[in-house]
């Protein structure tokens, strides 16, 4: 609806948008890292030895091929994917991993009376270690502010952590990364409390 002033100055109802007021794009992680991470649990996994890990060593990676390779030729081939399928294979595949990440860390705990060598001890818990922080950022990148993908939408407010460059209206802009995560799950696992980086 337009209508006139006193002025003959025409004015609308609806206000238009200029030209150079493009909206800011918020920059968000690449699901390239958080694929890397689950390989790099798969072969942590592999390298655990076989008193400890679940069936043969590489079994954990063919699990995660079987899910994430449907995901690599579906971008390859640029056809889309349901963001519903991807939050539903993802979560899938992050309990199994957990769980065999668990019942790894139960197996060493159950052969500690047995086997007493220090240089395995502390090469089964390095790896664990590994395993136990990637497996941790992995969830939070997944669960935080509804997944990676709610987080993409411009007007995004749904948080479940609050980073430094969130803090007082620094970038409103900054969207957290994979790495990001990874460094929540480091701090968490070595200090047994949140460093730099709150829980809402």
């Amino acid at each position: 609806m337009r209508t006139t002033n006193k002025n003959g100055v025409g004015n609308s109802d609806e206000h238009e948008q200029e030209p150079d007021a493009v909206p800011q794009k918020v920059q968000v992680t690449p699901h390239w890292n958080a694929i890397g991470g689950l390989v790099a649990i798969g072969v942590l996994y592999a390298l655990l030895p076989d008193k400890i890990s679940i069936g043969p060593r590489g079994l954990l990676l063919v699990i995660e091929g079987v899910f994430i390779l449907p995901f690599v030729i579906a971008v390859s081939t640029r056809r889309s994917v349901s963001p519903i399928t991807l939050r539903v294979g993802s979560m899938i595949l992050l309990g199994i991993v957990t769980a065999a990440l668990g019942i790894g860390i139960v197996h060493m705990i159950l052969t500690l009376k047995k086997e007493l060598n220090g240089f395995q001890l502390l090469y089964t818990g390095l790896l664990l270690y590994g395993c136990n922080i990637l497996m941790f950022a992995l969830w939070y990148w997944e669960i935080d502010g509804g997944g990676p993908e709610r987080r993409q939408q411009p007007a995004h407010q749904l948080s479940d952590f609050l980073f430094p460059q969130q803090m007082g209206g620094i970038d409103e802009n900054w969207a957290p990364h994979f790495f990001d995560y990874l460094y929540v799950a480091f701090t968490g696992a070595t200090a047994y409390s949140p460093t730099d980086t709150m829980p809402l």
